[in-house]
């Protein structure tokens, strides 16, 4: 992308090349729309706990604030819009400790209480300005009869265009770091990861530089590691909180994810290799389960969350583990077991009951049915957000013959992964057999009348 905007430019590709400028400020605003959502109870409740003190810090609701998991290898963190921040997968994965994972939050959290998203237009906006000027110059320099200079005016003004636009971006990060170090120290957290973790970032810096000083500071979205490093140190290394260590009992619950997240990401051989099977941890434990379930030995599989249930026979993520292995092998039935245990342990979670109402629904017994439907309300219920789990209350509705709300659920399905088309054809249908006046039918109203409109607005534009 950055190198698009820097090539040359022929005259027959002026217009072209602001648009790939005014392009990139559009794509740089909008960062989640190629990436995939990873959902995990286990992930999400660990990550909800270590942020909840900073984001009472910040000044913010935690229940409004969500924390969500992308499924990505690179080492990054971002916020979109709204109270939300999205960390990647690749980030844990080279993570240490909690620590440092609670340093990238609160670092996110400065964007968010400092409104950077909602500011990104003043830097765009000033940006815009210099490749306008720069394009109406240089067209009169090639009016005049100088394509070159025309030419070198405009290239001067895109690079000061993205300079200017970098600029920008350099001081809210430095803003979102010093507001980090606050909502830590307030929190009574240490800054200690915030600091080791941008060691990390300056290796990374050091891997894609044959040399430190080849790293222009001044095209660099971040302010450089280094900067950044010596700009917290003090106020990080003076802070009270400086001292405080992570509750042991977090430590194990972060190598465990850390675990569980290598094995489901990286090819299983290299999972395997990472926890070889003289590591009896839990953690490594954890991880083989995965790498060999995804690498299709579910006997394997099996046998590693045997020796976690063993150590742990109460604990609802290893019984989640154990009834997802048995139900994607083909064992729906023995699934059952595990997954209700889960389900009572994590206090109904809303994935894990998903996960069950699947299990129930793929014995094809009849008198799992009523279950079924019953787990999955109550799954969507706290959680509106799992398509997965509006269409299997989709087939239990309709495998109970309850065509009506068998429609409502593909309505939401759909309408959640943005189909307004079918979303709108569901809910309809829902309409004309719901009780008029009734919830299902005024929520059904509900959908049919936004896919409506937002169908609408897409013809006009």
């Amino acid at each position: 992308m950055g190198n698009a905007i820097l090539s040359p430019l022929r005259p027959g590709r002026l217009l072209r090349g602001l648009a790939v400028l005014l392009l990139s400020v559009s794509l740089m605003a909008q960062p989640v729309a190629a990436q995939s959502i990873l959902r995990d109870a286990e992930t999400e409740a660990f990550l909800k706990e270590i942020s909840a003190p900073l984001v009472a810090a910040a000044g913010l609701q935690p229940g409004n604030v969500d924390i969500i998991l992308v499924g990505d290898k690179s080492i990054n963190a971002f916020v979109a819009g709204g109270q939300a921040v999205y960390i990647h997968s690749g980030l844990i994965e080279t993570a240490d400790n909690t620590n440092e994972i609670q340093g990238v939050i609160a670092h996110e959290l400065g964007h968010i209480t400092g409104g950077h998203i909602i500011r990104f237009g003043e830097g765009a906006r000033g940006a815009t300005g210099i490749t306008l000027l720069s394009l109406l110059l240089g067209a009169a320099a090639m009016a005049a009869g100088s394509a070159d200079a025309g030419m070198g005016v405009i290239m001067a003004g895109q690079q000061a265009a993205l300079g200017k636009f970098l600029a920008f971006n350099r001081v809210q990060e430095a803003s979102a770091d010093a507001a980090g170090v606050g909502f830590l120290e307030k929190a009574g957290i240490s800054g200690e990861g915030m600091l080791s973790f941008f060691l990390k970032l300056r290796k990374e810096e050091y891997r894609y530089t044959s040399t430190y000083a080849e790293a222009d500071p001044f095209m660099q979205t971040h302010p450089m590691s280094g900067e950044r490093e010596a700009a917290l140190s003090g106020d990080v290394l003076k802070s009270p909180a400086y001292r405080n260590k992570t509750d042991p009992a977090l430590e194990a619950r972060f190598k465990r994810i850390k675990a569980k997240l290598i094995g489901y990401m990286d090819d299983p051989t290299t999972a395997l290799r990472k926890y070889p099977e003289s590591d009896r941890s839990a953690a490594a434990h954890y991880a083989r389960a995965y790498a060999w379930h995804r690498g299709a030995y579910p006997d394997k599989a099996a046998e590693e969350v045997a020796k976690l249930v063993a150590s742990a026979p109460d604990d609802p993520y290893f019984r989640e583990l154990q009834g997802q292995i048995l139900l994607e092998s083909g064992k729906p039935k023995e699934a059952l077991a595990p997954l209700r245990m889960a389900v009572k342990g994590s206090r109904g979670s809303p994935l894990i009951s998903s996960l069950l109402g699947h299990a129930l629904l793929a014995t094809e017994d009849n008198d799992n049915l009523a279950e079924a439907r019953d787990v999955l309300k109550v799954a969507v219920a706290r959680d509106r957000e799992n398509p997965f789990a509006w269409y299997t209350l989709g087939m239990a509705y309709a495998r109970l013959g309850d065509e009506p709300r068998a429609q409502l659920a593909t309505a939401e399905r759909y309408a959640l992964i943005g189909n307004t088309r079918l979303a709108m054809a569901s809910a309809e249908a829902a309409m004309a057999r719901i009780p008029r006046g009734t919830p299902d039918y005024i929520r059904a109203e509900d959908i049919a009348l936004s896919a409506r409109a937002e169908a609408s607005d897409k013809k006009r534009r």
